[in-house]
C-alpha cells in the first residue's frame, strides 16, 4: 500500500515560508540546502519548501516556473517496480529515471530516492521506496 509521506511547496522565499509553518504548526526543521530550500517534518510527513522551479527542471509542473503553492506530493511505496508498473498502466508520464534507487545514507543523514511522474492535468507525483527524512 502507498502512503502519502511528502509534500513540496514552491515559493520565492523558502526561509520565510518555512518560518511560518514552524510557528503556525510546530513543524521541526530538518535541514536547509545550499539553494535555500528548507526541509521540515511533523514526524510523519516530510514537507519540502522549495525555491521556484524553472523551465530547466524536469519536474517544473503544470503551473510552470515561478509558481507559488503546493508543487507536488509523494507516496512511499513498498515495491518501486510494482509502483512504476501501476503508474504506467494508469497512463502517468515518467519525468525522471530510476537511477540511484539504491540510496540509503548521504553525508550521515537519511537519503531518499524518488522518481517523478506526471499524473492527470500534469500534477507532479513522487514515488519513493526509501521514504523521506523525518517520516520514520
Amino acid at each position: 500500500m502507498a502512503r502519502i509521506k511528502h509534500i513540496a511547496l514552491t515559493t520565492e522565499e523558502p526561509a520565510k515560508a518555512a518560518e511560518f509553518y514552524k510557528a503556525a504548526f510546530g513543524l521541526r526543521e530538518l535541514r536547509r540546502s545550499p539553494n535555500g530550500s528548507v526541509f521540515l517534518t511533523d514526524g510523519y510527513i516530510h514537507v519540502a519548501v522549495l525555491r521556484h522551479k524553472t523551465d530547466k527542471d524536469a519536474d517544473v509542473g503544470a503551473h510552470g516556473p515561478n509558481f507559488d503553492g503546493i508543487h507536488h506530493f509523494g507516496f512511499e511505496v513498498d515495491d518501486l517496480d510494482e509502483a512504476c508498473q501501476k503508474l504506467e498502466s494508469a497512463h502517468a508520464q515518467r519525468l525522471t529515471a530510476k537511477d540511484g534507487s539504491d540510496a540509503a545514507m548521504r553525508d550521515g543523514i537519511h537519503a531518499n530516492f524518488e522518481m517523478k511522474w506526471a499524473g492527470p492535468d500534469g500534477v507532479v507525483i513522487d514515488i519513493s521506496h526509501t521514504g523521506w527524512e523525518g517520516t520514520h
